[in-house]
């Protein structure tokens, strides 16, 4: 069973908590806000890493970075994206099965329509009151599933997973 680490919004800050927390996946995808190729590299020696750019990823780094990705993971189409209201196309009729997308900063995991939509909220810099986090996301027998994962950024410790994680 695949295991996806997804991470967005870090904004050049790649916390030490992260990456303990995405040790083990299998693949990683970084829903943009990047803030530097650094980044990218530091996620790499973890697993296969995969990102789009974000509106504040801006430099030579970045022009190579697509706006969107499509990834076939066992037989299950993700579609990956910085901000969900770029979306430019029909899910269903693209046979998309997950939507990973950043960009407000806020966790969120919904199902709608047979499609999940799976924001990890931000890895980087505390924005407002909002909760550091990213997700992962594990593919079985063509099902997706992701649970959001909160960062102990004051003891390096993951808190539990939320009652916000996918059944």
């Amino acid at each position: 069973m695949p295991r996806i680490g997804v991470i967005s919004d870090t904004h050049g800050l790649l916390r030490p908590e992260a990456m303990a927390a995405l040790q083990g996946c299998d693949a990683i995808l970084h829903a943009g806000d990047i803030g530097s190729a650094d980044v990218l590299a530091e996620l790499a020696t973890i697993a296969p890493t995969t990102a789009v750019r974000g509106n504040n990823d801006k430099g030579d780094w970045a022009d190579s970075l697509a706006e969107t990705e499509w990834i076939d993971i066992d037989g299950v189409l993700i579609h990956l994206l910085h901000d969900i209201a770029d979306l430019d196309v029909d899910p269903q009729a693209a046979g998309i099965r997950v939507i990973v997308s950043g960009h407000s900063h806020r966790p969120h995991i919904e199902e709608r329509a047979g499609i999940l939509h799976l924001n990890p909220g931000s890895a980087g810099p505390r924005r407002f009151r909002l909760p550091i986090s990213l997700a992962i996301l594990e593919i079985d027998h063509g099902h997706a599933s992701a649970r959001i994962v909160e960062l102990d950024v004051d003891t390096g410790r993951r808190r539990p997973p939320t009652l916000r994680d996918t059944p």
